[in-house]
């Protein structure tokens, strides 16, 4: 029997978080959350046709021991109730809907690949909810060949099927032997949790997404400059459904600013799979709260800046205030 007085035990493990609910209006959210409650938590946005059980573990148990860490799903993905929205703009408003139902004024935001592009739409209509801001594997409204997703996705979906694969290991990992082993590898820890596991996501859900980020990819560029809270932009440099690089107009002018990048993954979101990569990520989550930032840059006009991580060739785009000096990374 649980007493008012009683205080809920934390969950530090993302493969035994319980499955919660939550109903707003006539929908119900699916989600997940862990780590120490009180504070800011971490908001974690999905990508493409994903479900709650396609959060790596690696990722999101680091970040749960300091972190109150919540992942949710979208309306008509999983087990959330609805239908899959047809653009983007409405998945944010939804998304907005959820995270005010659990009485958060304040987030901070941890995104990848589609999540990146609901977290730009979320964090443009509502500038003041968002603390901290991570964008992986993403790109900015009408960017470059975002509108050809489908097509990319289309085409490793039958790839995958042809070698009896997850089309996760064409889509975000290299086809050379360190990729291939570090896609299998991503695979198992997806299924570390064994039980209550989420609803799959179905193939209308998957159509009906992919049109939406067709169209947001061919709409007029967003204004990002609303965006001046400290944010962390990471791509891979071969990523293929979302070409690398800045989000638009953010590109460092500093001389000697470089671009490192990920020479075996696709994505940042999958870098835990280095061990010396662990510590460094919560190391920038603790700067994106106000931390120290060595070896940054400065772009005078934006604010945005890049970073070579001293270990892994990744890339890092820093923004937002308090970014006024530093010492750019050897050219």
């Amino acid at each position: 029997m649980t007493t008012g007085n009683e205080v809920e035990p934390v969950i530090d493990s993302y493969a035994v978080a319980p499955n919660k609910s939550i109903t707003v209006g006539k929908e119900t959210f699916a989600y997940r959350e862990l780590g120490p409650r009180g504070g800011i938590p971490v908001i974690f946005f999905a990508h493409l046709a994903a479900n709650l059980d396609n959060w790596d573990p690696r990722i999101v148990d680091p970040i749960a021991r300091n972190r109150h860490v919540i992942a949710f799903d979208q309306l008509g993905v999983g087990a959330s109730s609805g239908r899959v929205r047809k653009t983007l703009e409405e998945a944010a408003d939804d998304a907005y809907e959820f995270i005010t139902a659990l009485g958060f004024e304040t987030i901070d935001v941890f995104s990848f690949s589609m999540g990146g592009f609901i977290a730009q739409d979320l964090i443009v209509k509502h500038p003041d909810l968002v603390r901290r801001l991570v964008l992986t594997g993403t790109g900015p409204r009408g960017g470059k060949d975002i509108d050809k997703v489908a097509g990319v996705t289309y085409r490793d979906i039958l790839r995958a099927a042809l070698a009896r694969s997850d089309p996760k290991e064409f889509l975000f990992f290299n086809r050379d032997t360190a990729g291939k082993r570090a896609g299998k590898a991503f695979i198992g820890r997806l299924k570390e949790r064994t039980a209550n596991r989420d609803a799959a996501v179905s193939t209308k859900a998957l159509q009906t997404q992919l049109k939406a980020i067709q169209k947001y990819g061919r709409s007029a560029p967003s204004d990002l400059s609303v965006i001046t809270r400290p944010t962390l932009i990471a791509n891979g440099d071969n990523d293929r459904m979302v070409p690398h690089g800045p989000v638009r107009g953010t590109k460092p002018s500093h001389p000697r600013q470089r671009a490192d990048h990920l020479s075996e993954l696709r994505t940042w979101r999958h870098l835990p799979v280095p061990p010396g990569f662990r510590s460094d990520r919560r190391e920038i989550l603790g700067r994106l709260n106000g931390g120290a930032s060595p070896r940054i840059g400065r772009d005078s006009a934006n604010h945005f800046c890049c970073a070579a991580h001293p270990a892994m060739r990744t890339r890092y785009w820093f923004a937002g205030p308090g970014r006024e000096s530093g010492t750019a990374p050897p050219g």
